[in-house]
C-alpha cells in the first residue's frame, strides 16, 4: 500500500473504465450503447496542499471505474478549497459537472445522482434544500456534515443540517432496519411522499472524533424530520476505510452504497 492516503489503492478492483478528461472534469465511461444514468463523484475537500489532483488518486479512479462497471457514467470534477470562501466556487463546479453530464448524449438527463466524500459533505445542503427533478439520489461517504470547531465563519448554506428543517407535518415515522443481501449493516428509512431524494449515508465506526458528532447529529435530525435515508454502517472502518481498510466489511459497504444509489437512479 502507499505511504500516503492519496497513493493507497482502492479496496475493490473493478475493471478500468475509459476516462475522458474535459478540462477540470474526468468522465468515466461505461461500455454499451444507449443513455446511461450518471453520477457526479465529489471528492473530499480540502485536500492536502502537497497532494496531486484528486482525479488521479487510486481511490477516486476506483469509484469512477466501479460506477462505470455497473453501467453508470461518472463525472469527477477537480475541486480545490483553501478557505471556507472557496466553497462557493466548489459548489458551482459541482453544478457545472452535473450539467455537463446532462448535456452528454450518452446520459439519461433525468437520472442523475451525486456522491459526496469527506469534507465535500458540506456541499450537501444545496441539494437537500432545492433538489432538481433530475436528481434521483444522493450519497455521502464518511461526510463532514457541519463546520469543525475553530473554523472561520461558514455560510449557513454549507451547514447541511440547516437544510433538514421541514414543516412539522413531515416529521419522521419510526425507522426500520434492514440488512442487505451482501451482508452490510444497512438501516433504511422509508417515508411515503417525503420530499427530496433519498440519501445513502455511509458511516465509519472508527470515524475521526471531530467528524463523528456531525454525522450522528445529522442522522438524528434527518430521522426526526422524515428525510428519506439509507444508512450503510462500517463498524470497524475508519475515515477513508475505502482506501485504508482492505477488509471484506469495507468491500461490502462500498458495493452496497453503489448498488443502493444505482437502484435509486434506475427506479421507475
Amino acid at each position: 500500500m502507499g505511504t500516503v492516503f492519496w497513493e493507497s489503492p482502492f479496496v475493490l478492483d473493478p475493471p478500468p473504465a475509459a476516462v475522458e478528461r474535459h478540462g477540470d472534469v474526468d468522465l468515466h465511461v461505461p461500455t454499451g450503447d444507449g443513455r446511461h444514468p450518471a453520477v457526479v463523484v465529489v471528492h473530499g475537500v480540502p485536500g492536502p496542499p502537497e497532494a496531486p489532483d484528486a482525479r488521479d488518486w487510486p481511490l477516486y479512479r476506483g469509484y469512477g471505474a466501479l460506477l462505470a462497471e455497473a453501467g453508470v457514467l461518472a463525472a469527477i470534477p477537480r475541486l480545490t478549497v483553501a478557505s471556507p470562501d472557496d466553497l462557493y466556487g466548489v459548489a458551482a463546479r459541482v453544478t457545472a459537472a452535473a450539467e455537463l453530464l446532462r448535456a452528454d448524449p450518452r446520459v439519461d438527463a433525468d437520472r442523475l445522482g451525486l456522491w459526496f466524500f469527506s469534507g465535500a459533505g458540506l456541499l450537501l445542503g444545496d441539494w437537500l434544500r432545492e433538489p432538481p427533478a433530475w436528481l434521483r439520489g444522493l450519497a455521502a461517504t464518511y461526510p463532514l456534515l457541519a463546520p469543525l470547531p475553530g473554523w472561520p465563519p461558514v455560510d449557513p448554506r454549507f451547514r447541511p443540517m440547516d437544510a433538514l428543517d421541514l414543516p412539522a407535518d413531515q416529521d419522521a415515522a419510526a425507522p426500520s432496519g434492514t440488512t442487505s443481501p451482501g451482508g452490510a449493516n444497512v438501516d433504511a428509512v422509508r417515508v411515503e411522499d417525503a420530499a427530496g431524494p433519498t440519501l445513502v449515508l455511509t458511516r465509519a465506526g472508527r470515524e475521526r472524533p471531530e467528524v463523528a458528532p456531525t454525522i450522528e447529529a445529522f442522522t438524528v435530525v434527518a430521522r426526526r424530520r422524515g428525510i428519506p435515508l439509507c444508512v450503510v454502517d462500517v463498524p470497524n472502518g475508519q475515515h477513508g476505510f475505502d482506501a485504508l481498510d482492505h477488509t471484506e466489511e469495507s468491500r461490502t459497504a462500498v458495493r452496497t452504497a453503489r448498488d443502493t444509489l444505482i437502484t435509486l437512479l434506475t427506479a421507475p
